[in-house]
């Protein structure tokens, strides 16, 4: 259920998510870290290195994703649509707290750009949402689509032997696309070739940009 906030307190929850978000100090669902139930990684430190720039990476995908289902939710026009924004960001939050985990495991850090990622994907969100509910719901299953593209490659590129980031990229995987599924049962409208292309182009400069910093 969504409480009959005016708009002003959703945008100031929203703002009061964003500071959650790049704070650490956000609350996931209670799931269970899939890190802790993998084998122990034991990893080169050239591994180390790889591995936390890829966990970054998810890091702020995750910090992008929140961004994203805040701004879609802020000017949603369908309630149903609004209280699902508003689970699945919910699930997201779950990401964030086992990527940030991991980068701690792994002596690392999260993107000192998440601040600049944040605002730049709630505007993104927010112009999406205001464009109609199905088109906002095209946005989010395509977004989920290529996180989804991005983490199978992410399997790909990890050591080998690092059970724990790749258990916690799995589970994230598999989340995605559940989404992306919820999204197109809700009546998402496939986006035009150049939207999908433009969104492909912007998702490569952010994954290159967090891997180093």
């Amino acid at each position: 259920m969504i409480r009959n906030y005016s708009k002003i307190d959703q945008f100031l929850c929203a703002i009061d998510n964003g500071l959650k978000t790049l704070h650490q100090a956000t609350q996931g669902t209670g799931r269970q870290n899939p890190a802790e139930t993998a084998k122990l990684s034991r990893l080169t430190q050239k591994e180390t290195k790889q591995a936390a720039a890829y966990m970054r990476v998810n890091h702020t995908g995750e910090v992008c994703a929140q961004a994203l289902y805040q701004g879609q939710a802020l000017f949603a026009q369908d309630n149903a649509i609004k209280t699902a924004l508003y689970e699945a960001a919910q699930e997201e939050n779950d990401h964030l707290l086992w990527c940030e985990a991991r980068l701690q495991m792994l002596d690392d850090r999260t993107s000192y750009l998440n601040p600049l990622w944040y605002c730049g994907s709630f505007c993104i969100g927010a112009l999406t949402s205001l464009c109609g509910d199905k088109v906002s719901l095209g946005f989010l299953m395509e977004t989920e689509n290529q996180v989804s593209a991005h983490l199978e490659h992410h399997l790909d590129c990890l050591p080998a032997g690092d059970t724990q980031s790749r258990a916690v990229v799995m589970q994230m995987k598999w989340d995605e696309q559940q989404h992306a599924t919820t999204a197109k049962e809700q009546g998402a409208i496939e986006l035009a070739w150049p939207v999908r292309v433009s969104m492909r182009f912007a998702s490569k400069v952010m994954t290159s940009v967090a891997y180093y910093c």
